[in-house]
């Protein structure tokens, strides 16, 4: 009888706060994703039941330090921010990368960069947007917000989310989206995601935002989420926000994981960073391959 395959693992906080230990986005990081079928990913980012689990495969294209795959549990992203970040730090801690690293996405090359535990990535690509068939007016109640405070916009600096500006912090914190709206108003052209991103400056100038998804029929939360960070670069570009953009942007505190993210925007390019912090590591056992 062979032995069972024993798959080590790395948990990371993402865009978590100093000295508190329960903050920022977790993210499960597979060390070695050759040995593990796509079915099994997929099945893996179900046990562990995170946002995503990401995946550290050899690179194929020139220039890569490492290919990853991100998987929620139920389907496989091209793109996503928190696992980018997590996942470079974890390459770098297994001593395959440096303080620079290039990871080779479905979405394309993301470069990113640490200065110690502080990673920060430029987006796989240019901004691609477009403008929503429901009316402002609609996707407001879609929220539950009064109003909108700016145009809504669809964005795509890696992966397509709807891009909303509500008017004060105030209307961002009492959001109640409508699982129904978000369904029929919601979706994007890539796969059958049901998901906004809600967001307002306040007086501070420090950025609230909150990511409201479907899953399994019911309203989720997400802590932090760094694609929907660029994206809201990718919507200042386009709504011709002057440059550079320097912003904090806080997420989480409703979900109890408060996240602390950095959304830098400098000559057209959409760069979104946040601190990286080692929580645990183990090993999965599965059975051996036939």
């Amino acid at each position: 009888m062979r032995d069972p395959r024993r798959l080590p693992f790395h948990l990371v906080n993402v865009f978590s706060i100093p000295d508190d230990p329960f903050s920022g986005n977790p993210l499960c990081v597979f060390d070695d994703g050759a040995a593990i079928s796509e079915s099994e990913m997929q099945a893996l980012a179900r046990q562990t039941n995170l946002s995503e689990t990401t995946f550290i495969l050899s690179p194929i294209l020139v220039g890569a330090t490492a290919r990853v795959r991100i998987f929620t549990p139920t389907s496989e992203m091209p793109f996503a921010g928190h696992p980018t970040l997590g996942t470079a730090h974890v390459v770098r801690s297994l001593g395959r990368g440096t303080d620079e690293v290039v990871l080779e996405l479905p979405a394309g090359l993301v470069r990113v960069a640490a200065h110690a535990d502080r990673w920060t990535l430029e987006t796989a690509h240019a901004p691609r947007t477009r403008v929503p068939e429901a009316t402002s007016a609609a996707l407001a109640t879609m929220v539950g917000a009064p109003e909108l405070g700016g145009p809504p916009l669809w964005v795509n600096t890696g992966v397509e989310q709807l891009v909303l500006p509500l008017r004060s912090v105030d209307d961002v914190k009492a959001c109640k989206p409508s699982g129904a709206l978000l369904g029929e108003l919601a979706v994007r052209t890539e796969g059958d995601k049901r998901s906004a991103y809600v967001w307002a400056a306040g007086d501070d100038g420090v950025v609230l935002a909150r990511y409201f998804f479907v899953q399994h029929g019911g309203v989720m939360e997400d802590p932090a989420t760094g694609s929907a960070c660029a994206n809201l670069g990718g919507w200042m570009l386009a709504t011709g926000a002057r440059q550079p953009v320097d912003l904090r942007v806080d997420q989480g505190a409703f979900v109890g994981r408060p996240s602390r993210l950095q959304l830098q925007v400098r000559d057209g390019r959409v760069f979104v960073g946040g601190e990286v912090t080692d929580v645990g590591r183990g090993e999965m056992v599965l059975p051996a391959t036939p």
